[in-house]
């Protein structure tokens, strides 16, 4: 799985990282640079909610077959 930000769009509003259910385990914002990056991905869920929030688009979470079975066992297992 990848996030990728899009630097061009992105402002640095945090959006992202108040709207992630783990936040700051995975975001950084820099308000100086107005650019937010990912920092682990290892606590990502896959749920999206940063892409669908995020108010300038900037954001595209990439998800590959290993992402889809986690994703599907998660969901197995509720």
């Amino acid at each position: 799985m990848k996030i990728v930000i899009d630097q061009e769009k992105c402002t640095g509003c945090g959006t992202c990282i108040q709207e992630c259910p783990k936040g700051p385990k995975i975001w950084t914002v820099n308000k100086k640079n107005r650019t937010a990056n990912v920092s682990n991905l290892e606590y990502c869920h896959l749920c999206m909610i940063c892409a669908s929030k995020c108010p300038e688009g900037a954001i595209t979470v990439i998800r590959d077959d290993e992402d889809e079975k986690k994703k599907q066992n998660e969901e197995d297992n509720l």
